[in-house]
């Protein structure tokens, strides 16, 4: 079993109910991957870390340093203040199941970046979850796609601890180990640096479609 992560649901109520509704059993075939918990509708959770990390929204930060002109500290007041954005996109994990038509709401990663000013020479993102663990990766050009979002909502409602509350990232165009949870800090550098999957073998793009997730391997079609 691959330790992605993953969400879906058929609507508002349905996926607010199937996520109350998950159980948890203990996954030991893959390293790093603490717990799985499943539910109906499609739904996997993954951690890598023992149990959920959970933050106080009222003393929440999200950074964005490296090279950056203007380094950002933001509450979850201050990313409600930025432009905001709705995106209604399928969830596709690595492991082969697929959510069809998950919202999201919050603010496009591009529009964060602009805020801090990325310099000439920042090629990168380096993304950290306040699990203390996970980490993951996307280049300047990936980030500057309109699909992908530091979402602060899943269908209509803030994110659940499970669902990588308060923020998250959502790379809607990549499987969902891109899509880090409990995301507390993004630091651009300049050159790419393998998230906490890709630094086991899976591939450091995971465009859906065009990769299976193991680097070097045929994609799927």
């Amino acid at each position: 079993m691959l330790g992605m992560l993953g969400l879906g649901a058929v609507g508002v109520a349905a996926g607010k109910w199937l996520s109350e509704g998950v159980s948890t059993v203990v996954a030991n075939t893959a390293p790093g991957v603490a717990n799985v918990l499943p539910a109906a509708g499609g739904f996997r959770i993954y951690t890598v870390t023992d149990g959920y990390p959970e933050a106080d929204p009222a003393t929440y930060r999200l950074s964005v340093s490296g090279l950056v002109a203007t380094p950002l500290t933001l509450s979850l007041a201050d990313l409600k203040d930025l432009p905001q954005t709705q995106m209604t996109k399928d969830f596709q994990c690595v492991t082969g199941w697929r959510v069809d038509s998950v919202p999201w709401s919050g603010v496009l990663l591009r529009d964060l970046l602009s805020a801090a000013g990325p310099e000439s020479d920042a090629a990168a993102l380096k993304l950290h979850s306040f699990d203390g663990a996970y980490t993951e990766s996307l280049t300047m050009d990936q980030a500057s796609r309109d699909d992908m979002l530091i979402a602060t909502t899943m269908y209509g409602e803030p994110l659940e601890v499970q669902h990588g509350a308060p923020v998250r990232l959502v790379a809607a165009p990549m499987y969902g180990y891109k899509s880090i949870k409990w995301l507390q800090g993004i630091e651009l550098t300049r050159d790419v640096q393998p998230g906490y999957w890709e630094m086991l073998g899976y591939d450091v793009d995971a465009w859906v479609g065009r990769s299976n997730g193991r680097a070097g391997d045929e994609p799927v079609v």
